[in-house]
C-alpha cells in the first residue's frame, strides 16, 4: 500500500510534469494562451522540430549550457573544498559548541533567498564594505568591479549552496571510524597525509553525493545569475526563464529544459550505480 502510494506520488508530481514539458518541446509557438499549439493536423501528430532546430543550430544556447556546466562544476568544487575543513572543524569542536556552529551554517537559509542576494548586492557594490576594506588596506587604488561580474556570481552561488555540500559530509564524517586515522597519526603520518590517505577515501561516497547536491540545482539556477551575474554571461537557467516569461516561446524553453535534464541525468545514474 505504501509502495503504491509512493509510486503514484512520483508519477503525479515527477513523471507527469516531465512528460508535459517534453510534449511542449515539440509544440509550435502561438500568440494565444497558452502560447503554443500542439502539432496536430487532421487528428494526427505531426512532429514539430522547430524548437530543437533553434536549440541545436543557435550557438547561443549551447554556449549558455556549457557555461552553466562550468559555473555549476566550479560551484560544486569550491563548496566541497570549503565543506571538508568546516565539517572537520565542527566535529573537532567541543560538543557544547557544535549545535551553535551548525546553526551558523544553516541559519542563513531561513532568511529569504532574494533578501540574501540583495545583501550580497550591498556587499559587492563599488561603495560596499568589501571595496572599502580593500581600499583601506591599500590592496587596490580604485574600487574593484565585483557586482554584476563572474566573481560576484560565484560568491553568491557558493554562499547559497554551501550547506548542501556541508550537511552530507558532516553526517558521513561524524559516523566514520576514527581508529584508522589515529593509527596513521601514531605511525607518523601528518594531518594532510591522514586526510588524503584515510579520511578522504572513507568519505568519498558522501563527497560525490555532496557535489551532486550542489551541481544539479546550480546548473539550472537563474535567480543568482539574474541578480549578481554579468548581463553578457547568460546561463541556461536564465535563458530558459527569459524564453518562458519574456519572449513567451514555451516550446524553445521546454526544449532547453529537456536538454538540461538530459545532461544532468547521467551523473545521477552513475551515482546510483556506484551505490
Amino acid at each position: 500500500m505504501i509502495r503504491a502510494a509512493a509510486v503514484a506520488w512520483l508519477i503525479l508530481l515527477v513523471a507527469a510534469p516531465l512528460l508535459v514539458v517534453f510534449a511542449i518541446a515539440f509544440a509550435i509557438p502561438d500568440p494565444g494562451l497558452p502560447p503554443f499549439r500542439l502539432p496536430i493536423e487532421n487528428g494526427r501528430w505531426v512532429a514539430g522540430n522547430e524548437a530543437w532546430r533553434v536549440l541545436t543550430g543557435d550557438g547561443f544556447y549551447l554556449t549558455a549550457l556549457g557555461r552553466s556546466l562550468v559555473v555549476s562544476g566550479g560551484t560544486a568544487a569550491i563548496c566541497l573544498g570549503l565543506a571538508y575543513p568546516m565539517a572537520l572543524g565542527i566535529l573537532r569542536a567541543a560538543p557544547r559548541w557544535r549545535p551553535m556552529l551548525l546553526a551558523l551554517v544553516v541559519l542563513p537559509m531561513s532568511a529569504g533567498f532574494v533578501l540574501r542576494m540583495a545583501a550580497w548586492m550591498g556587499l559587492l557594490r563599488d561603495s560596499g564594505p568589501i571595496n572599502r576594506a580593500l581600499l583601506a588596506l591599500g590592496l587596490t587604488d580604485a574600487p574593484v568591479w565585483l557586482l554584476y561580474s563572474d566573481a560576484g556570481l560565484m560568491l553568491g552561488m557558493v554562499h547559497s549552496y554551501l550547506p548542501f555540500a556541508l550537511l552530507p559530509l558532516l553526517a558521513a564524517l561524524a559516523a566514520r571510524d576514527r581508529a584508522p586515522e589515529e593509527a596513521s597519526a601514531d605511525l607518523g603520518a601528518g594531518p594532510w597525509t591522514v586526510f588524503r590517505t584515510v579520511t578522504l577515501p572513507a568519505s568519498a561516497g558522501a563527497a560525490v553525493a555532496a557535489a551532486l547536491l550542489v551541481f544539479i540545482p546550480a546548473a539550472g539556477e537563474f535567480v543568482i545569475p539574474e541578480i549578481l551575474g554579468s548581463p553578457g554571461s547568460l546561463l541556461v537557467g536564465r535563458a530558459i526563464w527569459q524564453e518562458f516569461s519574456v519572449t513567451r516561446d514555451w516550446p524553445l524553453a521546454a526544449a532547453a529544459s529537456t536538454a538540461l535534464l538530459a545532461v544532468l541525468l547521467p551523473p545521477l545514474l552513475w551515482w546510483q550505480r556506484l551505490r
